[in-house]
């Protein structure tokens, strides 16, 4: 699970980050990456309805993102705000095939610090 400093909340933060932010989007997920004034990095998930009607499938999907996020993040670079928007279908895919997405698409974005399979 991410600390609560590592994660984004208030609204103000998210619009922040779609206003001015730099996107790439992966097979299953859209990345939305911009810089902070923080010298952490802090992420926050969107997963919606088109994903599934079931809370219990989309807060899955979410805390299996939040779970690889957590384990990537101790090699990535600080200071960036990242917002991951999951795509319809992601909650068909394994947890590695999943992780795999997630990795090379934060080796695009440059926010790794070494390129490590974790």
């Amino acid at each position: 699970m991410l600390p609560k400093q590592n994660r984004l909340r208030k609204n103000k933060d998210f619009e922040n980050i779609f206003k001015n932010s730099k996107s790439l989007r992966s097979a299953f997920v859209v990345f939305k990456t911009t810089k902070n004034n923080v010298n952490l990095n802090r992420f926050g998930f969107v997963v919606s309805c088109k994903i599934s009607k079931k809370a219990t499938i989309r807060n899955n999907v979410r805390r299996r993102l939040a779970e690889i996020v957590a384990a990537l993040s101790e090699n990535m670079k600080k200071g960036n705000d990242v917002i991951l928007i999951a795509m319809p279908g992601i909650e068909k895919k394994d947890f590695s095939e999943t992780k795999r997405d997630i990795i090379s698409a934060f080796i695009k974005l440059g926010l790794t610090l070494k390129e490590k399979n974790v």
